[in-house]
């Protein structure tokens, strides 16, 4: 059992469960309800991956609303990421307070209100952990670590993410000792497929770089 969790961020077709099947990840994340990004797919299209997982899967959203947010319920994903804003009434969805969906919160700037909301979040077990990430999710750019909180005002689990890639993630891992690391940009291709090839099912990801990455994070 590997000591730190590993979870790859914007699956969009059945190569990439493929890929991260074969690899024995902890998690895999598809983007939902958010078309300004390159990796988002349909429920539809994120149901039928979801079946064919090996592993915990998580619906990454931006500011859900608790209409979206019932809708990745019932397409049976375990785990929600949240980026933005946070509506408080999500934790009184039935799928959430049964614990049939659970809540990664995702940090993207530590600043007064975000650590506001992390000690009034820090009892509620609806919420399973936190991520942190670069103020713009998913544009590869990396942060201060400094700046995470430190674990006994966190009181749970948090995810590493913003920047990663295969060279720096070992050096990540012994610094801030995450309890998992999450990459999307850091092991794509370098010359993407263009978005008709990847709606038609074409992976965006590198199958090379996914398994540097892992080799990296393992031999921590």
């Amino acid at each position: 059992m590997r000591s730190t969790k590993i979870k790859i961020c914007g699956l969009t077709c059945e190569e990439d469960v493929d890929i991260v099947n074969e690899a024995l990840l902890d998690f895999a994340g598809m983007v939902l309800f958010f078309p300004k990004s390159r990796r988002n797919i349909s429920l539809e299209r994120a149901e039928r991956l979801l079946r064919g997982l090996k592993m915990s899967g998580v619906a990454v959203t931006v500011s859900p609303t608790v209409e979206q947010v019932s809708e990745i319920a019932e397409a049976g994903f375990p785990l929600i990421q949240i980026h933005g804003v946070f509506d408080m009434e999500i934790l009184k969805l039935r799928c959430i307070e049964s614990g049939k969906l659970r809540i990664i919160r995702a940090i993207n700037s530590i600043n007064e209100e975000s650590l506001k909301e992390i000690e009034y979040l820090r009892d509620r077990d609806e919420v399973s952990m936190y991520l942190f990430d670069a103020a713009e999710p998913g544009s590869g750019k990396s942060f201060d670590w400094n700046s995470i909180p430190d674990e006994k005002v966190l009181c749970k689990p948090f995810v590493l993410a913003g920047g990663l890639r295969p060279e720096t993630v070992a050096e990540a891992i012994s610094r801030v000792h995450p309890f998992a690391v999450d990459v999307s940009s850091g092991v794509e291709k370098d010359e993407l497929p263009s978005m008709e090839a990847v709606e038609s099912g074409e992976s965006m990801k590198s199958r090379d770089k996914i398994l540097s990455f892992i080799h990296n994070v393992d031999i921590i």
